[in-house]
């Protein structure tokens, strides 16, 4: 069961003569991993931004519960989440206080807002750290609240970007540990877009690759190691965007 469709999408700026999206069709099954990866400059970033509803697509569409991109934006959005590398949070909150702040921007009531808080503590497992402001945290404590605060509203699709970026190996590793148990556990949907192909081995179920704006290949990962006759998603990228080899 698909829980985004994504169908035809392209994006054209006007002050630019190529499509820095074209034509960009995959889907993401429930509690999927599905990875972009692609150069820089390929197209991955205009795309995410497209399915966060930052940016509006020149063609193409993308669909959630049949609700689409283009015609219900509002309840496409309702039904993702959206964490970009730059993000931040408030530095003279406590972690507590951030998680009550943003939760309270998409409860209903009392009661859903100290459940979304709960679950995110529990997600990010800083404990007794809560109670701390983030001004004191370390960069991997702030990405494990920045990742409990973006699934603790129980999205259908988590949208990340460069979700271990500056991390050492270590919080590297536990964040991935995170997203790969909410993918089982939670049932909770992923597109991520990383230039780490270690980390896109070890959590996508699969991976679509980005070259001058199309997807060029897209499968589980053995199945690209196949195509490509490699031993590693690293050779794989580096042959497909050499092939350019459009599907």
């Amino acid at each position: 069961m698909s829980v985004l469709e994504v169908k035809g999408l392209s994006k054209k700026y006007p002050k630019k003569d190529v499509f820095a999206a074209d034509n960009v069709s995959f889907d993401v099954g429930e509690g999927e991993i599905y990875a972009l990866i692609g150069p820089n400059g390929a197209g991955k970033t205009t795309t995410i931004r497209m399915l966060a509803t930052l940016i509006s697509p020149t063609a193409g569409d993308a669909f959630m519960d049949s609700f689409a991109l283009t015609k219900n934006p509002d309840e496409f959005r309702k039904r993702i989440t959206y964490l970009p590398d730059e993000a931040g949070a408030y530095k003279t909150l406590t972690g507590i206080g951030y998680l009550e702040f943003m939760g309270s921007l998409f409860a209903k009531d009392r009661a859903e807002l100290e459940e979304f808080v709960r679950r995110g503590e529990a997600i990010s497992g800083l404990g007794e750290k809560l109670r701390d402001k983030i001004g004191g945290y370390s960069r991997g404590m702030i990405r494990k609240l920045l990742i409990a605060r973006a699934v603790m509203t129980n999205p259908k699709l988590a949208i990340m970007d460069e979700a271990t970026s500056g991390l050492d190996v270590i919080n590297a590793l536990e964040i991935r540990k995170m997203i790969k148990e909410l993918s089982v556990n939670n049932k909770t949907s992923f597109l991520l877009s990383s230039h780490n192909m270690l980390e896109i081995e070890y959590l996508a179920d699969r991976v679509g690759l980005i070259t001058a704006g199309k997807i060029t290949a897209q499968g589980t990962i053995p199945e690209l190691k196949a195509r490509f006759k490699s031993d590693n998603l690293e050779e794989v990228f580096v042959k497909a965007v050499s092939e350019n080899e459009v599907l």
